[in-house]
């Protein structure tokens, strides 16, 4: 461990969201849209607030979401979202920080396996 790490590490926590392990399993035929995309996920830690901290991604294809309120950071990988009720979209790359609402309708097209750091609310 460095010494930047071993300080981190005295404040809280410290995670390498880049290579942490993760189970996927594939999406359910329900939300399914396009190709035969598979996500995990895995808990990284919580903040002081209790807001849950982690890291996901998704295998290239489509799938359907209704989205909770959330903020990610994206670190590998490229997609677009869709906002199916306001007509838009975003295209994610790695660096790409989002903010999404609670109850948004979104479809996610995956080109290259994603993978985010995000913060949900406890």
């Amino acid at each position: 461990m460095s010494a930047a790490d071993a300080g981190a590490a005295a404040a809280g926590w410290v995670a390498d969201a880049a290579r942490t392990a993760i189970a996927h399993e594939p999406v359910a035929e329900a939300q399914r849209v396009a190709g035969t995309p598979s996500t995990g996920w895995a808990v990284l830690g919580s903040a002081a607030s209790g807001d849950e901290v982690g890291v996901w991604e998704m295998t290239p294809g489509a799938m359907s979401d209704t989205e909770a309120d959330e903020v990610f950071v994206v670190l590998a990988g490229r997609a677009t979202v869709e906002f199916v009720d306001e007509g838009r979209t975003l295209e994610l790359a790695p660096g790409a920080v989002v903010r999404l609402v609670a109850g948004a309708r979104t479809v996610w097209t995956v080109h290259e396996t994603l993978r985010k750091v995000y913060l949900t609310p406890a």
